[in-house]
């Protein structure tokens, strides 16, 4: 799945450890999401991982 999450989540200067625990979302379905290995993803997991950046889910998933 196309995304700019590593680049989001650096720009908040955050781990994936912090966004893991402020979203609720694994550290590993992070890793998975920005190094593009997984295409199964919840529509709960983009809200909430979305929601933890302060951002729109389609600002940081489903870009070109």
């Amino acid at each position: 799945m196309n995304n700019i999450l590593k680049q989001i989540r650096e720009e908040e200067n955050m781990t994936q450890e912090e966004l893991s625990k402020k979203s609720g979302v694994s550290r590993t379905t992070i890793s998975e999401l920005e190094t593009q290995k997984t295409e199964r993803i919840t529509n709960i997991t983009l809200e909430n991982l979305a929601k933890a950046l302060n951002r729109k889910v389609t600002e940081i998933f489903f870009t070109e």
